[in-house]
């Protein structure tokens, strides 16, 4: 058991080092607003992973790859990140100053970054794939075992996006990053139109 877990435990970290749309949105959520708002964020994705892995376990197959569910999960990702993609790319790239509310950027609520989170995870299918394709390879292993399995990974999801999101809004880093706020913007814009261009070159190729 302590083997399976590691596994388990090792693909699960390694699949989290791989930045994607939700650590961008952390990054510049804490570098504009402090961790505490980015905090929000990296709560919502805990949330939508956690409702992935509560699937997966279930067994259910509706978001299988190939699937019409998992068709139209990619093709509501990839429009929800090529939007937020275009949003960034046209920022104002507002600078950011090192008091409480100096900056004249729109401060998000922690609930509504919670929202964005939520959905920013939950578009993202490289989610669904990856847990549907985990939990295939323990159909052996005892299913209060899967759900002790579940609950780490959720933990580890939300704890290693809050070491991002505090990581990020140091006062350090947010001093060394403070006039760079547009290039920061505009190059997270770029990089979530092209995960946004790579989704729909998927949905192409297996259409």
């Amino acid at each position: 058991m302590l083997e399976q877990f590691l596994m388990v435990a090792g693909a699960h970290f390694l699949a989290l080092l791989s930045p994607g749309p939700d650590f961008f949105l952390i990054v510049r959520t804490a570098l504009l607003h402090g961790w505490q708002r980015a905090s929000g964020i990296s709560a919502g994705v805990a949330m939508a992973n956690g409702l992935f892995i509560a699937l997966a376990w279930a067994g259910l197959s509706a978001i299988a790859p190939g699937s019409a569910a998992f068709v139209l999960l990619q093709l509501g990702g990839g429009l929800y990140l090529g939007w937020l993609g275009w949003r960034l790319l046209h920022s104002s790239g507002t600078a950011i100053a090192m008091g409480a509310d100096s900056s004249t950027a729109p401060r998000p609520s922690w609930w509504q970054g919670l929202r964005m989170g939520f959905i920013s995870a939950l578009l993202n299918p490289k989610n669904a794939l990856f847990y549907a394709s985990l939990f295939s390879l323990l159909t052996e292993t005892d299913r209060s075992v899967q759900a002790l399995y579940g609950v780490w990974m959720v933990c580890a999801v939300l704890g290693w996006d809050l070491l991002i999101a505090v990581s990020a809004g140091h006062r350090v880093v947010v001093e060394r990053f403070a006039r760079h706020l547009g290039w920061i913007e505009r190059t997270t814009g770029v990089l979530l139109l092209l995960i946004a261009a790579g989704v729909a070159v998927q949905i192409s190729i297996a259409g």
